[in-house]
């Protein structure tokens, strides 16, 4: 087993953090249309900080599955006045995306942080721009596109498989030169994996928790919860995403990417209060 890292992002993983999931598209699976305009995306982050959000993970092209691509002039015309604004108020951004310009104009405006669902695969020039960046990474296991990942979610061992494809991307990127401390991993639950897949995968957090890097579960009012409760509808499943994401975090999780800033800030508060003992060693 290789320890954890201490920090990541320049931030210390002491402690669970929380990344606020702002997307500022018509068609996401849970808040599609929540912040249109850039006045009310602004307005939304700030709540989110105020919440308690560590990180603010800023999108402009819904990755659900069958969504279609959006052009990176696009995407770059909807996110990068919420980054320039934010980031000027103190806000630590994290850009989703998939494309190379995008994430550089990201950068310039004032994001810290890459969160790449393909882990730099989709766009040739990514690998070499956040090595040549120096930033801090999030690499997301996916297969295919968001078009056609359903069809490919095939395994005969979903952790072994997910997490040698993770790690073969880690190790690629490494070899680019982007520093082994800069990498978080996200083992994608939901991209191109079914139901019992991903609960197969959040059972496995503390095998992806064991390979040095930051691990970034993002669950948050994902289909597969639904199926376990029996709540159909994506924006009432806030219960189920605190329940797993807890899950997740006993077994390793060092950030949880979550639409419910404020229910996941009070869940982790009174979480680590209760794992500490009495003489203030975590229990």
């Amino acid at each position: 087993m290789v320890s954890a890292p201490a920090s990541w992002a320049g931030l210390a993983l002491s402690r669970t953090l929380v990344m606020g999931i702002l997307n500022i598209t018509p068609d996401s699976f849970s808040d599609g249309g929540a912040h249109a305009g850039t006045t009310a995306a602004i307005a939304a982050g700030r709540r989110m900080m105020a919440e308690g959000a560590d990180i603010l993970d800023i999108g402009g092209e819904s990755t659900r599955p069958g969504a279609a691509p959006v052009a990176p002039a696009q995407e770059q015309a909807r996110i990068l006045p919420v980054i320039r604004a934010l980031a000027a108020e103190g806000a630590v951004i994290s850009v989703d995306t998939r494309n190379a310009a995008t994430m550089a104009a990201a950068l310039d405006a004032g994001a810290r942080i890459i969160n790449d669902v393909s882990a730099l695969c989709h766009d040739p020039a990514a690998l070499l721009l956040v090595a040549a960046r120096g930033c801090p990474v999030v690499l997301m296991h996916m297969r295919g596109t968001p078009e056609t990942m359903h069809g490919l979610a095939t395994y005969k061992d979903v952790t072994a498989e997910v997490l040698a494809e993770l790690l073969a991307a880690r190790n690629r990127a490494v070899a680019a030169g982007v520093a082994p401390a800069a990498i978080a991993l996200d083992p994608g639950l939901g991209f191109a994996k079914r139901g019992a897949q991903n609960s197969a995968l959040l059972r496995a957090t503390a095998q992806f928790a064991a390979q040095g890097h930051a691990l970034l579960i993002a669950l948050s009012r994902k289909r597969f919860l639904g199926e376990i409760s029996g709540e159909a509808e994506a924006g009432r499943r806030d219960a189920e995403s605190l329940a797993a994401g807890l899950f997740a975090v006993a077994r390793g999780a060092h950030i949880l990417r979550v639409h419910d800033v404020t229910g996941t800030a009070r869940a982790l508060r009174v979480w680590r209060s209760l794992n500490v003992s009495d003489d203030g060693q975590s229990g």
